[in-house]
């Protein structure tokens, strides 16, 4: 059985890489944008909201994106199950590093340690300028959009502010991605979690960890690129099934926390 091999798998593994995607948050609310619910296939005009070049083009789409961002899921969503599990890699010693496209914080919420944490698209819990490159804490930028500036600008050079993330026409920062190959390329066992692996350059992960003799194990409800060259396929609920195998690997006498308490 193939969940019983990756059990055995993760037991042995000394330098375990988590590639997570949008699929590990939706268990705590958090929609994917391409999905049968996503955010984009309700409503393809969102798309525009993350796109760079209508963002700095058009203050209606920013006034937009401000208010998305107020009601962002991220401020109240808590970890699942299977970011829980993902904690329990960690506090064992097993856990090289976590890669994730997803910009919500859950990981760090949940106790996964900030400098293990690969975020290769951003956060939403940071604001940038545009032009100085200034940061600060979205929840302040927030508070003034709460207070009737509904395009709030930089208050050190009067720029454009946004969320800390990677828009659509954005450069991906070469460090951060550099940082995650080569912690794929280090790892023997990695683990791909809720992620289609059809976004470049992060999905060549898989393949660089499968090439320097690391095991693969793909967790997604759908097919993915790589399936073929993956050690094991699974396709069932990521938070019941990751905390049930990472449990019985590590050999928990109790299970993983179901809700992030």
């Amino acid at each position: 059985m193939p969940i019983d091999s990756v059990q055995i798998w993760i037991r042995e593994a000394r330098r375990i890489v988590v590639l997570t995607g949008a699929g590990i948050s939706t268990e705590s609310g958090i929609p994917d944008f391409r999905g049968p619910q996503g955010l984009w296939t309700k409503d393809p005009e969102a798309e525009k909201l993350s796109d760079i070049h209508f963002y700095v083009a058009d203050a209606e789409v920013r006034k937009k994106s401000w208010q998305a961002r107020l009601a962002h899921p991220a401020w109240t969503a808590r970890p699942n199950a299977g970011h829980m599990a993902i904690v329990e890699l960690e506090r064992c010693g097993k856990l090289h590093a976590l890669i994730t496209q997803n910009i919500d914080g859950l990981h760090q919420k949940a106790g996964n340690s900030p400098g293990r944490v690969i975020e290769v698209h951003g956060t939403v819990h940071d604001v940038v300028c545009l032009s100085c490159g200034w940061k600060g804490p979205m929840q302040e930028t927030l508070d003034r959009v709460r207070s009737d500036e509904p395009d709030p600008a930089c208050k050190d050079c009067g720029g454009i502010l946004k969320s800390d993330t990677i828009s659509f026409g954005q450069a991906l920062i070469p460090e951060v991605i550099e940082r995650a190959m080569q912690a794929a390329a280090e790892a023997d066992l990695l683990l791909s979690v809720g992620t289609s692996l059809k976004v470049y350059p992060i999905a060549g992960a898989v393949p660089a960890a499968k090439q320097a003799g690391g095991r693969v194990v793909i967790m997604n409800a759908e097919p993915t690129p790589f399936d073929g060259i993956a050690d094991a396929v699974l396709r069932d609920s990521i938070g019941a099934t990751l905390p049930r195998i990472i449990g019985a690997a590590l050999g928990a006498t109790s299970p993983v926390p179901r809700d992030g308490r």
